[in-house]
């Protein structure tokens, strides 16, 4: 009798295996099949959405960025301008007007501002520029300075500001007004304060006390009165500051950044609007955009350049300006110690009070 475990026995069991039918490997349960088809069909699916969104992002980045005009040669020859900042400060020169640069006719600065940036990013600082500073324009002698950009575009403007203040600009961005209508159409206009009732007798258009809602046209009348305000120049700039931090708390508000569709619609009108220095890319836009996230109305600072009250120079107002006062100003834009600077001598533009 022959032991069930003996190796005799071992072999006959392989043996009569092997001469049998092969072994067919069991099929997985029924729901296993079903559950690894789903995962596959999601997976496919999720990346296709994937895919389609990247496909949109570009497009997107590549239309925006396409939107932006460059300007060539913007800045002046590097010999003899002033250093940057110190660490990381920037300095932007913002312009409004109503043509783009290089475009034909006159093309005077309506808005003339330096944006200091701090090295922090925890603060901004708008600087106005009155429209009549009676400066020296290089190779045109003394002149208002707007007259600089119609002159000679960025480049001129650019080298007059910085031989005004020793201030290095860093960058260049204009604004045409058209641009700007469309702006705050897409954000629903702003609400400022206004103090007293006021008549442009320009534009024949009354500015009631109180609360004035801003929007469109009615917008840009409002930034750009000059004439019938008791301050002038001093009183548009304040004007032009506040909507500036008005737009700015609504284009950070919930209401536009969850909302794709007005999001995207208010980029497309910036950056159709907005010219730029060849060095301005979407990518610098959108770095500094994240670095100033946690920007906030009462971190924005605003201020105009030392001046000494106005003048009449061959039978044209202009705007004088306090040389003496303006050396410990632009000093502290360089070292970018503005907010001490600010904590010390005082300055800031008071935006609640609008003319």
């Amino acid at each position: 009798m022959t032991d069930e475990t003996s190796p005799v026995l071992e072999n006959t069991r392989k043996d009569d295996s092997a001469g049998g039918e092969e072994a067919v490997p069991a099929k997985p349960p029924k729901k296993r099949r079903l559950l690894r088809r789903m995962l596959i069909v999601t997976g496919l699916i999720f990346a296709m959405v994937f895919a389609a969104g990247f496909a949109l992002v570009m497009e997107r980045q590549i239309t925006l960025n396409g939107n932006i005009e460059r300007i060539p040669g913007a800045f002046p020859e590097d010999a003899g301008r002033p250093a940057k900042a110190v660490g990381d400060a920037q300095n932007w020169l913002l312009i409004g007007s109503d043509k783009r640069p290089g475009e034909s006719g006159n093309q005077r600065a309506d808005t003339i501002m330096i944006v200091h940036v701090p090295a922090g990013r925890d603060r901004l600082t708008l600087i106005g520029i009155p429209r009549d500073s009676y400066v020296r324009i290089p190779g045109h002698g003394n002149n208002k300075i707007n007259a600089a950009y119609a002159f000679g575009g960025p480049k001129l403007l650019i080298k007059t500001v910085e031989d005004l203040t020793k201030v290095r600009i860093d960058h260049f961005a204009a604004l045409d007004f058209q641009g700007f209508v469309a702006m705050t159409e897409v954000i629903g206009g702003v609400d400022v304060y206004v103090s007293r009732k006021v008549y442009d007798p320009m534009n024949k258009i009354t500015w009631p006390q109180g609360q004035v809602h801003l929007q469109g046209e009615k917008a840009l009348l409002f930034v750009r009165q000059r004439y019938n305000l008791p301050g002038g120049d001093f009183d548009r700039i304040k004007r032009q500051q506040a909507f500036i931090g008005a737009m700015g708390h609504k284009i950070i508000s919930k209401e536009l950044l969850t909302d794709p569709f007005k999001l995207n619609a208010f980029l497309e009108a910036l950056t159709q609007a907005v010219s730029v220095d060849s060095g301005v890319t979407l990518s610098t836009l959108r770095d500094l955009a994240l670095e100033l996230r946690d920007i906030r109305p009462d971190t924005v600072d605003s201020t105009t350049i030392p001046t000494i009250g106005t003048a009449t120079v061959k039978g044209a107002s202009v705007v004088r300006l306090d040389r003496k006062a303006g050396v410990s100003f632009f000093e502290a834009v360089r070292e970018d110690t503005l907010e001490q600077y600010f904590k010390d001598s005082g300055g800031l533009n008071d935006l609640t009070i609008l003319p």
